[in-house]
């Protein structure tokens, strides 16, 4: 919108242009504040998320309006993906759920609440695409519809495959020597205890023996002296 002023001389009066400018920039704001009294409706929802694949995410979604509900609003949460007039993915209020998502979506939300999240569970590369929320409920005067004009970039990163920890094994002739060494080291430091009972029991009989034989032999000679002659 311009505005034409004719000053007398032509000169123009600084201080009457700028009065000029200011009403022309306060009719321009007054202009725009109605326009967005009577669209102050939307939905806000993150622009970007990322995910691990097999893990889960979770897309917080808001919406606001300035209609007068009807008594039964019957609010519906719907969600799309890929594109803007994509296909459908949920309904609340028929719990229709897409066959990729099947027991993989979760809609926290209870109506009259204006606020909610959208849970995806065991994620999937094809997951990684646009999600849209879109609202509807019954006003007073009609039903009213509308959608996130942008979505959320969901990005799905790829598990990390962790490596298995190998553990170095030793052959088994390395570890039959090892037992064996270690056994025999064993045996070195301490002896059977029944060979060491045998051993012990050999040596008493061997000295009572030796003690016993002279004094049988003298009781023998002393019996054959003392035998009556023939």
């Amino acid at each position: 919108m311009a505005l034409l002023v004719s000053l007398p001389g032509g000169i123009p009066d600084m201080s009457s242009v700028l009065l000029l400018l200011l009403a022309a920039a306060c009719l321009q704001a007054g202009n725009s504040a109605g326009y967005n009294r009577g669209n102050t409706f939307g939905i806000n929802q993150p622009a970007r998320l990322s995910g691990v694949q097999g893990g889960s995410i979770e897309i917080p979604f808001s919406f606001y309006f300035p209609w007068e509900l009807a008594k039964d609003p019957q609010m519906r949460i719907i969600w799309r993906w890929k594109q803007f007039h994509g296909e459908y993915i949920y309904i609340s209020s028929s719990g229709f759920i897409h066959e990729h998502f099947k027991n993989r979506l979760i809609l926290n939300w209870t109506e009259p609440q204006t606020s909610g999240v959208l849970r995806i569970l065991d994620l999937k590369e094809k997951d990684q695409t646009v999600y849209f929320c879109q609202v509807r409920l019954n006003t007073k005067h009609r039903i009213e519809q509308w959608q996130s004009p942008g979505g959320t970039q969901l990005n799905i990163t790829p598990r990390k495959h962790i490596p298995a920890v190998s553990t170095p094994m030793q052959s088994p002739s390395i570890v039959t020597s090892a037992v064996t060494s270690a056994g025999l080291e064993d045996t070195e430091g301490q002896r059977n205890p029944s060979l060491v009972n045998l051993g012990a029991t050999v040596g008493v009989v061997v000295a009572t023996a030796v003690l016993i034989t002279p004094v049988y032999v003298m009781l023998i000679f002393l019996w054959w002296k003392k035998r009556p002659a023939d």
